[in-house]
């Protein structure tokens, strides 16, 4: 039955269906064989208990404070800003972009978003700088995927409700992480340009660098506000997604002037879109991750490699980093931490892991799964956007999976990369 389930669900997915259908055929089908005993009520119960959590409407909020920003001129005072720094290095363009991409991620939490707003006017300059276009397409994506580790970050907040785990502590644990994959980025970008002989641009002055940090100043309030106001104890997670909106209010229509009001509706209505499917995906999938559950599916999986772990740590995360990451290269990040999660959690707990640094392991592998090939999520949001087949998209990412790569291995074998910054929060 295992097996037909499978195929069953392989088929759907080949067939083109969106990932819901699978999931909700899955669930009808462990429902109606003898795989398991439950009735349409409890599917019921299983899936409105998964959109149950409080802390889940922080994601509608923060995904419509990133729809305000992508609309407005953030982007391009961020882009001024990192550019006024780096653009005397060698490299400093690409350096630029994933700097860019990066404190875009900390203002809007969302990948999709980033490559909209930072690819749009970066992807041009690296062309007329005499980068390719695979690598300019596979930076932009790969660098955008640093906006998952940097808080808000829709997928913390995913894997925080799953796994009962503190948001504001996942938010602080991804800061460093994502630090460090764009110091790797840039370390790559750099030797790239030296290879490739090309030059620098000239240095700006420290006038130019004054002008463009005083514009950038107060986007870069968002971190502090959404980060700051948690662990300053003035609001919760839900009330920080609330206040992001405020904020991207009062800086693109009323200090900027570069959103309209009457634009607010089409951009709620794109919030709500996208809501509605992330919603409807958390659902199903938590009732489909229960089903599974009830029918005994993880013992028979993963039980006999669970057993053969043990207590060992590094084997656990490794184990549990193949698993998101495979799982991430074909499946939605959010529906694969909403499955995998609850299957992976006893060895957590039996192992004695943080689940917090387990939540920086899983949701980079969520951020590689959004640009690795063959269905990472922004491939196809490049491929709308500039316009490029699928071939083109894809042709410049192995490095940069590579680097994303050591970089989980980094953080397997230095959990304190992940873990000092909730350690001096928590104190």
């Amino acid at each position: 039955m295992l097996t037909l389930l499978i195929i069953t669900m392989v088929v759907l997915l080949l067939l083109g269906f969106p990932m819901m259908v699978p999931l909700a055929v899955g669930t009808l089908f462990m429902m109606f064989t003898d795989m398991t005993f439950f009735g349409p009520d409890q599917a019921i119960s299983w899936m409105v208990s998964g959109v149950g959590s409080w802390v889940l409407a922080a994601v509608p909020m923060f995904i419509f404070a990133a729809d305000i920003l992508t609309k407005g001129h953030t982007a391009n005072r961020l882009l001024d800003l990192v550019d006024s720094f780096t653009r005397h290095v060698r490299g400093g363009l690409p350096i630029t972009t994933a700097a860019s991409c990066a404190l875009f991620g900390a203002v809007s939490g969302s990948t999709q978003a980033t490559v909209v707003a930072m690819g749009g006017p970066m992807r041009p300059r690296l062309l007329a700088k005499g980068y390719s276009d695979s690598f300019a397409l596979a930076l932009i994506i790969n660098a955008s995927d640093i906006a998952l580790l940097i808080p808000p970050s829709i997928g913390f907040i995913i894997y925080g409700v799953v796994m009962k785990a503190s948001i504001g502590d996942l938010f602080l644990a991804g800061i460093l992480p994502g630090l460090l994959i764009l110091l790797m980025f840039s370390i790559y970008c750099y030797i790239g340009a030296r290879i490739k002989g090309i030059e620098p641009d000239p240095r700006a002055s420290w006038g130019e660098r004054f002008r463009a940090l005083r514009k950038a100043i107060l986007p870069m309030g968002f971190p502090v506000l959404v980060v700051g106001g948690i662990y300053g104890g003035y609001f919760s997670a839900v009330e920080a997604s609330a206040v992001a909106v405020a904020y991207a209010l009062l800086l693109e229509v009323v200090i900027y002037r570069k959103v309209a009001i009457s634009e607010l509706p089409g951009l709620a209505l794109s919030t709500g879109l996208i809501t509605a499917v992330v919603f409807i995906l958390v659902s199903i999938g938590a009732a489909f991750s229960q089903a599974l559950g009830t029918a005994g599916v993880p013992e028979q999986l993963l039980g006999p490699v669970i057993e053969s772990v043990g207590d060992n740590q590094i084997l656990a995360l490794l184990l549990i980093a193949l698993a998101f990451f495979v799982g991430c290269m074909f499946v939605d990040p959010i529906v694969v931490i909403l499955i995998l999660v609850p299957i992976f959690k006893p060895l957590v707990v039996s192992t004695g892991l943080d689940p917090i640094h387990v939540g920086v392991i899983v949701t980079l592998q969520a951020a590689i799964g959004s640009a690795t090939p063959p269905f990472g999520c922004d491939i196809f949001t490049a491929i709308a956007v500039f316009r490029r087949p699928y071939l083109d998209v894809i042709r410049g990412t192995p490095p940069f999976v590579f680097i994303l790569l050591l970089a989980t291995f980094l953080l397997i074998w230095f959990p304190q990369i992940s873990l000092f910054l909730p350690s001096i929060g928590g104190d």
